[in-house]
């Protein structure tokens, strides 16, 4: 099979190398670069990748993914679609290779998108941009997917275990032209429940709390917004923008709505302790044992799931670090000490936790 990575690009010298390495698995690698004014396009063409450069305006991310998928020559079998600030892990074309059949339109595969300072794992779901020559297009101005315009219904999706693309993103990078192009992609679509999803986070992450509580009210009430973990996520949204509007009883309100709504997460279970444990240190000394139940609720939760609708802090040392303080605040040295033990071997760098758990060691007499 012939397969060829494709890619847009901006001022993006530093990833060139790491990023070719990583992909040299393929027969061709092609890049759109969109206006680098660093030496981005000498460093690809120097590596090998097909580089054109062309200015995409006014500018929309789905536009420059389908002027990119466009280099891909007409006789490749199989596209893979990253980006310069990620690596796959060794070995994935083979395992590609061996999962894929005649017929299959689509892959998924394992996707890092972020790390914790320690170099752990932190946000990881499934990601589905490798798939046929024929029959895709991007859409959506931001947050862009991929369509099936091929007429009738595409192939199957096929989930290749053992390839796994890492994400190490320049935190320098700004995000600001987010939120315009998603107000863009809701005017163009205002059907796409998942635009108007993604456009209430935004007003989150922007501050802009009356504005988050009506755009994701508005996703609620749409009649195609059915996925269960999506909604969940705009629940424990609207929670957050109470929350930062001071209104906590509206808050714990949503949260509770959102653990009902997809009560397999553990995200907002871990939102509700975190509540409580502000309530707790602010004198509400009642609220520990609602700590403890809600961490109780989310390490219940064993299986991580597959889709981006899960946090790292949730799957990190959080809930046993909030279970270790709610223990020995209600008096209960030794279950503090197991809960500050887990937290500590899932973030072993950490001082506080090495620290918590020197001291509940000693106040234990196990030390």
């Amino acid at each position: 099979m012939k397969i060829v990575v494709y890619a847009i690009c901006k001022n993006e010298s530093q990833f060139v190398d790491q990023w070719m390495d990583s992909m040299s698995e393929a027969d061709q690698i092609v890049v759109l670069d969109t206006g680098s004014t660093d030496n981005t396009v000498q460093r690809l063409r120097d590596r090998g990748a097909l580089t054109v450069q062309e200015a995409i305006l006014p500018w929309r991310f789905d536009t420059a993914r389908n002027r990119s998928l466009d280099l891909v020559p007409e006789d490749a079998d199989i596209c893979v679609c990253t980006d310069l600030d990620e690596v796959f892990r060794p070995g994935w074309r083979e395992k590609l290779e061996r999962a894929w059949f005649p017929g299959c339109a689509q892959a998924s595969y394992r996707y890092v998108w972020s790390f914790n300072p320690d170099g752990s794992e932190g946000v990881v779901f499934w990601y589905e941009k490798i798939h046929t020559r024929r029959g895709f297009r991007w859409v959506h101005p931001v947050h862009e997917v991929l369509k099936w315009t091929g007429g009738g219904a595409p192939g199957p999706k096929i989930t290749v275990e053992g390839v796994q693309l890492d994400h190490h993103p320049d935190p320098s990078k700004s995000r600001g032209q987010y939120l315009p192009l998603l107000e863009l992609s809701v005017a163009e679509d205002p059907a796409d429940d998942r635009g108007v999803h993604y456009l209430g986070r935004e007003y989150l992450y922007h501050g802009r709390w009356d504005e988050c509580i009506r755009t994701l009210l508005r996703h609620l009430a749409m009649p195609t917004a059915t996925w269960r973990d999506e909604r969940c996520a705009s629940m424990r949204y609207i929670a957050k923008a109470f929350a930062g509007k001071g209104e906590t009883a509206a808050a714990r309100d949503w949260y509770l709505r959102a653990a009902a709504e997809a009560p397999y997460l553990r995200e907002p279970y871990v939102d509700l302790a975190m509540l409580l444990y502000e309530e707790a240190l602010n004198g509400a000394e009642d609220a520990w044992e609602g700590v403890l139940y809600f961490t109780a609720c989310a390490l219940a939760i064993r299986e991580r799931p597959k889709t981006y609708i899960n946090e790292a802090s949730s799957w990190g040392s959080l809930p046993h670090d909030l279970r270790a303080i709610a223990f020995y605040r209600t008096g209960r040295r030794r279950e503090a000490l197991e809960a500050a033990k887990r937290a500590l071997a899932l973030e072993p760098e950490s001082r506080r936790l090495q620290d918590n758990a020197a001291l509940l060691e000693k106040e234990s007499g196990t030390r």
